[in-house]
């Protein structure tokens, strides 16, 4: 499946647009670590959770359970969600 990459990962899979496979979004990021080492630590913390910063959308609508069950024809954006006071 297509994926889209934020800007701030980037250095990680030198392009905007990867390809990916999982059937779940967990699987989707062990496949992207697979392929771009340190990637998934940028959105998934040591208790296997999506950061607070991070916003994962599948076909435009926003997910943050990485039980979430995905078809190989989906679209996923990866966000990095913006804070600041």
């Amino acid at each position: 499946m297509k994926v889209l990459v934020p800007g701030a990962l980037r250095s990680y899979t030198g392009e905007s647009h990867v390809e990916a496979s999982g059937d779940t979004l967990a699987a989707l990021f062990a496949d992207l670590e697979r392929r771009y080492p340190g990637l998934r630590f940028r959105v998934v913390d040591e208790q296997d959770m999506l950061r607070p910063n991070m916003r994962v959308f599948v076909n435009g609508r926003c997910v943050r359970e990485l039980g979430h069950a995905l078809k190989p024809d989906d679209f996923v954006a990866i966000v990095l969600a913006l804070s600041g006071g």
